[in-house]
């Protein structure tokens, strides 16, 4: 039986008694066509604690939309977010509360915060807030009104731009 080459790999880095053949062997699986390769065996997906606590929140976040009665809003299907266009949008219906530099100002918070990663505050919680305006939980800034005249589409360009401010700042 000839072992998957990925899995035989990292032993080869740990183990310097490998012999020539299961070196060769290692390499002829990794440049090999995939169809000569050996079946891969299934592995099991192990579930520990905080993967089960992440698809809670998941779910209840989503029940707790639905239980407010929000539809998130989407984007026009098949639209590329423009990060320059975001810049120009953001400019006129968010600096003036989150920050021209997107540091946040006296009226609202800054969007350079870890606080506003993807994986704390998703695409469509930009979404839903400006659309229902959002609650005060991380600021005492007081609660934010729904934004009008800002459209799905609007707000997937602003988003794009935020995203490429945090990577900029080293906030993923």
């Amino acid at each position: 039986m000839v072992p998957d080459a990925l899995e035989f790999l990292p032993s080869l880095a740990r183990c310097q008694q490998v012999s020539a053949r299961e070196r060769a062997t290692a390499w002829l699986l990794l440049i090999a066509p995939a169809r000569s390769r050996p079946p891969r065996r299934k592995r099991k997906v192990k579930v520990n604690k905080s993967s089960s606590a992440v698809f809670a929140v998941l779910a209840l976040m989503g029940s707790v939309a639905a239980a407010q009665g929000w539809q998130v809003p989407k984007p026009t299907p098949g639209l590329m977010p423009n990060p320059a266009l975001g810049k120009k949008l953001y400019e006129k219906n968010c600096a003036s509360c989150h920050g021209a530099a997107l540091k946040g100002s006296m009226q609202g918070p800054p969007f350079l915060h870890p606080y506003y990663v993807s994986s704390h505050h998703s695409d469509a919680a930009f979404q839903l807030a400006v659309k229902n305006g959002v609650q005060a939980h991380h600021w005492k800034f007081g609660n934010m009104k729904p934004v009008p005249g800002v459209t799905p589409d609007d707000v997937a360009h602003i988003t794009a731009y935020v995203r490429a401010k945090q990577r900029q700042a080293g906030i993923e």
